[in-house]
């Protein structure tokens, strides 16, 4: 195993300029009418209810977290705790291929429930992608330093924590919310 060189650059410098510029090239070419409706689908919704498969998840979990200190109610589809998605909800749904089995079947029973589906993905022809009440895109295009520095869905996980901590930023605002009202809102751990 090779000792890292500081003064000659590393993989995990590169890594982390690729992922940085990649993913606020991604970000910057997103139609800012699609984030403006998905605000609007969420601020109307009773309930928010957020599902994304494997990484995915974890960015959605993080999202639901931060929707509930923001003083929305939301919930992570697959919690023991979570209720029926019933019309006039809202589900936020991330998927980078937007072709797994059951990020579909969720998509179908949202549709058939009456709620409002918002799909983040990288692919805009998926199955998913067709579903949606609103569809936010966030592509990248394939090169030959990808695999190398942003293996597997890192490039798409990255930009939708980004994306998504975006989204509170503007929920806060519209809102009238503070990072003080969020606080009061932090679980407390022991």
């Amino acid at each position: 195993m090779a000792i890292i060189d500081a003064d000659r650059g590393t993989t995990f410098v590169r890594s982390q300029r690729y992922i940085g510029e990649r993913v606020t090239t991604a970000l910057e070419a997103i139609d800012p009418t699609s984030i403006a409706r998905a605000i609007e689908i969420l601020l109307k919704a009773p309930q928010i209810f957020v599902y994304g498969a494997g990484r995915s998840g974890i960015i959605g979990r993080a999202f639901a977290m931060r929707l509930v200190q923001a003083g929305l109610r939301a919930y992570v589809i697959g919690e023991s705790v979570t209720p029926i998605v019933r019309q006039g909800d809202a589900v936020f749904l991330l998927s980078a291929q937007g072709e797994s089995y059951s990020s579909i079947q969720t998509a179908n029973i949202v549709r058939r429930e009456g709620a409002e589906l918002i799909v983040l993905t990288s692919k805009p022809g998926s199955k998913l992608a067709h579903a949606a009440s609103q569809l936010i895109t966030v592509e990248f295009p394939e090169d030959d330093d990808r695999p190398r520095y942003a293996p597997l869905g890192t490039l798409f996980e990255a930009a939708s924590l980004r994306l998504t901590d975006g989204l509170i930023a503007e929920l806060l605002r519209v809102r009238g919310e503070t990072e003080s009202s969020m606080r009061r809102r932090h679980a407390i751990m022991v």
